[in-house]
């Protein structure tokens, strides 16, 4: 379409070889409705249906397909939401953009590149520092195997501090350390998961060193560590009301913070129960009942110590624990009478030095000497090698045959006869003193004594009585020895230990024993 000039009120326009005359007006309507129509998107565009002042516009073909390539819609794009992909990956671009590709960034990460190198300088010379003025100083145990821990990882304690430097200078010159705070909470948790494995040698205490270091440093390393927290403090239950009418409330957070600190809290009071356990044994006025009292009472409270710590260290108050009283009372006095009875037993016997560790005692059968008493039971050690735990409450009910309550001196018999043909009786008591005296166990005082204790049936019967002061090394091993020397006497000295003797009298047979006697006597 050409316009061609025409006169002022009217345009002339040629169109397909066909020229027209329309009004000035109407061609510029048509023409501004043109141009509004190709600056509108495709959807929205209209056609023209309107003839410019009676004359007939052109025809347009209808159902046009669109062109392949030229932002036509895709069923694949539909399918996989192309679209929202492709916002996602710019999103994504844009954020790495943001906050990866950034001047601070790199600084943050040639920083943690560069810490390395004090690290590996600075490391060895702490651990010789250590292993030469500090573990030196340490007594054996709990505190020298703390400084060789420290000395083993005093390459990343280095790093660590290292780390620390770099961050506390960024954060005075207002940048970023969100990653150098981020390895600092991974190191901190390799250090401390170390150390624990090191320190403690406990396989349990090390797996919960594992697996509570490590999730702490991993949220706290993506920052995510304060979202964590604070839906486990919106998760809590009521338990009531204070004092002061306010409530109160247990949240999961404060209960992962109690297992936490009580860990910690147990494992130090242990620790010091265990040092003071050794300090009360090697004090040599305080006898071994009360050092084993001591013992029990320690491993008692200190738990118990640790458990009211790490409450109040959350600020849990511990008066809302009442309602819980009866139902805890309920509880002992149904389900647990066994078990606060031998523990209230373990108490009185200490209490009372009935028996103590060490003593040779005889309970239920079971003959040993005691080498631990629990709160539950006590265990007594065997000559065949075994442990017998036998119940505190048994001691106190059935009774137990101590042999060395007040003096580890016992006296053990050993009891034999000779034939009434022996004559010299004295001979007889000189070689059974003789041969006591000659095993090397028997106590020279008081010494052995050989007294004639009766007539018997078939022999004349003593009884050989001599002391001890070992009966942790066996009874029946020592009685074993004196006999046999007793015995070898006795024959040297053709001394007959006699068969049993019985008499048989008959008094009604079939047999006629006058005829077999007289039979016998004529062969």
């Amino acid at each position: 379409m050409q316009n061609q000039p025409a006169s002022t009120d009217t345009v002339r326009i040629e169109a397909n070889g066909t020229v027209i005359e329309v009004p000035r007006d109407a061609a510029e309507r048509a023409l501004g409705q043109q141009a509004a129509v190709q600056q509108a998107p495709m959807e929205e565009a209209q056609p023209i249906d309107q003839s410019l002042d009676g004359a007939t516009p052109p025809d347009a073909p209808a159902d046009v397909p669109p062109v392949v390539g030229e932002d036509s819609p895709s069923g694949l794009a539909d399918i996989f939401a192309m679209d929202s992909l492709k916002q996602r990956g710019l999103d994504i671009w844009l954020w790495i953009q943001e906050h990866v590709l950034t001047v601070n960034m790199g600084i943050q990460l040639a920083l943690i590149v560069a810490a390395f190198v004090p690290a590996l300088i600075f490391g060895p010379k702490l651990k010789r520092l250590i292993n030469r003025h500090l573990r030196q100083r340490m007594p054996p145990g709990i505190l020298r195997r703390a400084s060789d821990a420290f000395a083993t990882v005093a390459t990343l304690i280095a790093l660590w501090l290292t780390l620390s430097l770099f961050s506390g200078i960024l954060a005075g010159m207002g940048q970023s350390n969100a990653v150098i705070s981020a390895v600092q909470s991974l190191l901190t948790a390799a250090i401390v998961i170390r150390l624990v494995t090191l320190v403690i040698r406990s396989p349990f205490w090390s797996k919960v060193a594992f697996y509570v270091a490590w999730p702490i440093a991993a949220l706290d390393a993506f920052g995510v560590l304060d979202d964590v927290a604070a839906s486990l403090k919106a998760a809590s239950i009521p338990l009531g009301e204070n004092a002061a009418g306010d409530a109160v409330t247990l949240s999961a957070l404060d209960v992962v913070r109690a297992a936490i600190i009580f860990a910690i809290f147990f494992w130090i009071a242990s620790l010091a129960a265990g040092i003071i356990n050794r300090q009360i044994q090697n004090v040599d006025e305080l006898n071994p009942s009360f050092k084993a009292l001591l013992a029990k009472v320690l491993n008692f409270v200190m738990p118990v110590i640790a458990l009211v710590f790490a409450l109040n260290m959350i600020g849990f108050n511990l008066a809302s624990l009442a309602v819980f009283s009866g139902a805890v009372g309920l509880g002992i006095g149904l389900g647990l009478q066994k078990i606060i009875s031998n523990f209230l037993a373990g108490f009185t016997l200490l209490a009372d030095k009935s028996i103590k560790p060490g003593d040779t005692v005889e309970v239920d059968g079971v003959y040993g000497w005691i080498t631990e008493m629990k709160s539950r039971y006590v265990a007594i050690r065997t000559r065949d090698g075994t442990a017998h735990l036998v119940p505190n409450s048994v001691f106190i009910d059935e009774g137990v045959v101590n042999w060395s309550h007040d003096d580890r001196a016992v006296r053990v018999k050993a009891d034999f006869g000779v034939t009434y043909n022996q004559r010299d009786l004295e001979l007889v008591q000189k070689l059974a003193v003789e041969a006591a005296e000659g095993v090397e166990r028997v106590l020279e005082k008081p010494g052995p004594v050989c007294n004639l204790v009766g007539f018997g049936d078939s022999s004349v019967d003593f009884s050989l009585r001599f002391w001890i002061n070992d009966p942790p090394n066996g009874i029946a091993n020592v009685k074993s020895q004196v006999m046999m020397r007793l015995w070898h006497a006795l024959h040297d000295h053709n001394i007959e230990i006699p068969f049993p003797q019985r008499d048989l009298h008959i008094r009604s047979s079939d047999v006629d024993f006058r005829r077999l006697s007289s039979a016998s006597a004529e062969d």
